[in-house]
């Protein structure tokens, strides 16, 4: 439960305020969820404080982290789509078991993608849905406590796996009683309509999904796009167009859209994008993995569109963690564009407030700052893999940390972590139970 009035004191606190200021000997006053107060700590402060007092000593507080591109119903199917190239990943792996999924197996996929987030930090996503059954993600997202932004994926064509579709106006109607329902289903709960890419909708699907949103103020649009080369020729070959131009040609994009991936794009692309002020999430263990190849992220951010990470699904990753990502965010960049192009403190704020603008919810989090949400990460820098002498946080952030390393993690200054266990799920209860439901699913795809 949030305390009416709080006081946490860790040893730093990782601000990523516009200063991007590290505090030392302070500590955060919170009322009612919102931070009201960042406190020089003295004793005379502390003798006159009246509510609880939280001391972590040789922790770290950073902002809670934030994941723009997301795939909660695959979780279930880690390890099982492995060493394949984008399409004949979707068409051999993961739409025909997304297309098998019950409510169940759903229930438990999201589960286990919830609890690694959690566990890792990530206090804010942006989910892509699935095709069916999406009240149950919507469900699950309210009883983690966990900060969202989700949809059902509307798929109204589909040469890949024809099986998995929904006519045009089924999609509509299923989607448009989702989003009554569960747009601001609760304070942290908003919908983000997700068309799954171009080759899985129609024109008319997509102009009319983009009319609907409208209807739903604060809502987002959030789709795959220049993903993969082979989709891009399909794309082309479709439309005669290249993907980000198709869909400008459709009045598709604008400041309220979140495009997964972007990696090849040409300079008209590029111009595009900023010109509609489109938000791109970048997710390099996905682009990786499945040899998609490498964003121009340091181009992007010269040119002021505004990127963010994600980890995409267990499938294509093998982990959720953004500490992997931001790991490789920066990594990647620097054989091609030179060591300085990704530094450390720039990737960090991908995953926190550049996180919170792409959600257009700057205002309430990514940063520690009075007025904002108490959603916060206490980190364990002090272990014998950090670096002995910590010149540079963002350095043993980004390059030196993982899941091991986060101790307690808050959203609106409600425990949802502690001391590396999270409070809704039982570990073994949630693998086994996955388990079970994995089985039931493998055979339902095999007719049994």
């Amino acid at each position: 439960m949030k305390e009416e009035r709080a006081l946490f004191i860790p040893d730093k606190i990782v601000t990523a305020n516009k200063n991007n200021d590290i505090l030392e000997g302070y500590g955060i006053e919170i009322t009612g969820g919102i931070i009201t107060g960042i406190i020089k700590i003295t004793g005379e402060y502390l003798n006159n404080f009246s509510g609880m007092v939280h001391k972590f000593d040789n922790l770290v507080m950073t902002p809670g982290f934030v994941q723009t591109h997301i795939h909660l119903c695959q979780t279930l199917f880690r390890g099982l789509a492995d060493d394949l190239l984008l399409l004949d990943w979707l068409q051999k792996r993961i739409f025909p078991y997304e297309h098998s999924h019950s409510k169940e197996s759903l229930r438990a996929s999201c589960r286990l993608g919830i609890n690694e987030l959690l566990l890792c930090g990530t206090t804010a996503l942006l989910d892509m849905g699935t095709l069916n059954h999406q009240d149950v993600v919507f469900e699950e997202l309210k009883n983690s406590k966990i900060r969202a932004y989700a949809g059902n994926c509307l798929i109204d064509r589909n040469e890949l796996y024809p099986e998995f579709k929904m006519s045009a106006e089924d999609n509509m109607k299923y989607t448009y009683e989702l989003a009554k329902t569960y747009h601001n289903y609760s304070d942290r709960i908003k919908f983000g309509f997700a068309p799954r890419f171009v080759l899985s909708c129609t024109e008319k699907l997509l102009r009319d999904v983009k009319a609907m949103s409208a209807e739903f103020s604060g809502s987002l649009m959030h789709t795959h796009s220049s993903e993969n080369l082979g989709e891009i020729e399909t794309v082309r070959r479709m439309t005669g167009k290249e993907n980000i131009e198709y869909f400008d040609s459709i009045d598709f994009l604008d400041e309220r859209t979140v495009l997964a991936h972007c990696i090849h794009l040409n300079e008209g692309e590029i111009g595009l994008l900023k010109k509609n002020n489109t938000r791109v999430s970048h997710c390099p263990s996905s682009n990786l993995k499945l040899g998609s190849g490498i964003a121009n992220i340091p181009r992007y951010i010269k040119e002021g569109i505004q990127v963010s990470i994600g980890a995409d699904g267990a499938p294509c990753n093998n982990n959720l963690s953004i500490f992997t990502e931001m790991r490789l965010a920066a990594l990647i960049q620097k054989p091609v564009h030179g060591p300085d192009s990704m530094d450390a403190r720039t990737v960090f704020r991908l995953a926190t407030i550049e996180g919170a603008k792409a959600l257009h919810l700057e205002n309430e989090i990514g940063s520690i700052e009075i007025g904002k949400k108490a959603d916060f990460v206490l980190l364990d820098l002090e272990k014998a893999d950090q670096p002995l002498i910590q010149d540079n946080i963002y350095s043993s952030i980004v390059y030196s940390s993982a899941r091991e390393n986060v101790k307690h993690v808050f959203i609106e200054g409600e425990q949802v972590v502690e001391n590396g266990r999270a409070a809704v799920y039982d570990e073994k209860e949630i693998r086994s139970n996955g388990k079970k439901e994995l089985n039931k699913l493998i055979k339902r795809m095999q007719g049994n």
